[in-house]
C-alpha cells in the first residue's frame, strides 16, 4: 500500500499554502493569527469576523465576533456575550480559547436557505497513480441557533443543487476550485490522497474557501437522498486502506 498523509492539522499552514496559488488567492478571505491588535484591526475593516482554533475540527471552538460600538459581541456555540469595551471583550474571548493558538478570518455573509446560512463541503480524492477527482458535493445548512454549518453541530444536509438551483456554471466553478486546491496542497504535502474543502457562497454568489480538511468526514453524505456520492467516496478511500465511521448522529437530513 502506498504511503499517504492524513494528519496535516494546522489550518494556518493549509490556508497559507492555498493563498499562494494565483488562481485561488481571490477566493481566500483575509486571515491572520489572532492577537488583540489583529482582532481589533479585522473588526474595524470587516465589522464581523470568525475566530477559530489553528488546530481543530467539527466546528468546535469557532466563534463569531461582531463590532458593537467601542466594544464587541461574540457567539460561541449557542451562547452570546456582549462587552461594552474591546479590552474586556478580547479578554473574554481569550478565556474561551483555553490558551490555544487561534486565527481570525474575515466574516463572510453567507447565502441563506430557509432563512439559515449555508455552505458547501466538497470532497476531492485520488486513486493510486491517477489524478484528482471531485467525488462529492453536499450543502450544509446551519442549526437555527448556531453559527457553524457542520453536521456534527446539528447542521442539515442537502444536495448542493437544492441550495443552488439553476447554478450549473456555479457548480462547475466549485469543482474547478476543489481540483485546484487539491493539486496545490498535494504539491506542498505529496502524501495527500483526499481533502474536504469548505466553500462559502456569499449573498452575491461569490465563492470563498473557508478551510481545507485533510481528514474529510464523509458522514454528511449519508444524509443525502442518493448514496451515490457516499459510495464513491468510500470506494476511493478504500483504495488507500482508509475506513470511515459512518454512524452520523447529529447531522440532519434535509427535506
Amino acid at each position: 500500500m502506498a504511503k499517504y498523509a492524513r494528519n496535516i492539522s494546522s489550518k494556518w499552514a493549509k490556508h497559507e499554502a492555498l493563498r499562494r496559488h494565483p488562481a485561488l488567492s481571490a477566493h481566500m478571505p483575509e486571515t491572520r493569527r489572532m492577537t488583540q491588535a489583529s482582532l481589533r484591526a479585522m473588526l474595524e475593516r470587516y465589522r464581523m469576523v470568525y475566530v477559530k482554533p489553528v488546530v481543530g475540527s467539527l466546528g468546535k471552538g469557532v466563534m463569531r465576533v461582531d463590532s458593537a460600538g467601542r466594544g464587541l459581541r461574540y457567539q460561541a456555540g449557542v451562547r452570546r456575550r456582549k462587552h461594552a469595551h474591546y479590552a474586556s471583550g478580547y479578554a473574554a474571548i481569550k478565556r474561551e480559547t483555553g490558551g490555544r493558538p487561534y486565527m481570525v478570518q474575515r466574516g463572510i455573509r453567507l447565502a441563506k436557505f430557509g432563512g439559515r446560512p449555508f455552505d458547501l463541503r466538497v470532497v476531492v480524492q485520488r486513486m493510486p497513480r491517477t489524478d484528482w477527482t471531485v467525488t462529492g458535493i453536499a450543502g450544509r445548512v446551519a442549526h437555527p441557533r448556531k453559527i457553524v454549518t457542520n453536521g456534527s453541530q446539528g447542521g442539515t444536509i442537502y444536495p448542493a443543487n437544492r441550495l443552488l438551483p439553476g447554478g450549473a456554471s456555479l457548480q462547475s466553478r466549485i469543482r474547478q476550485i476543489g481540483l485546484q486546491a487539491a493539486r496545490k496542497l498535494h504539491r506542498v504535502y505529496p502524501g495527500l490522497v483526499e481533502i474536504g474543502l469548505d466553500l462559502a457562497v456569499d449573498r452575491n454568489r461569490r465563492l470563498w474557501i473557508i478551510e481545507a480538511n485533510t481528514r474529510p468526514d464523509p458522514c454528511p453524505f449519508s444524509k443525502l437522498p442518493s448514496r451515490a456520492m457516499l459510495n464513491r467516496i468510500v470506494r476511493y478511500g478504500a483504495a488507500w486502506g482508509i475506513r470511515y465511521k459512518l454512524h452520523c448522529v447529529k447531522a440532519r437530513r434535509g427535506r
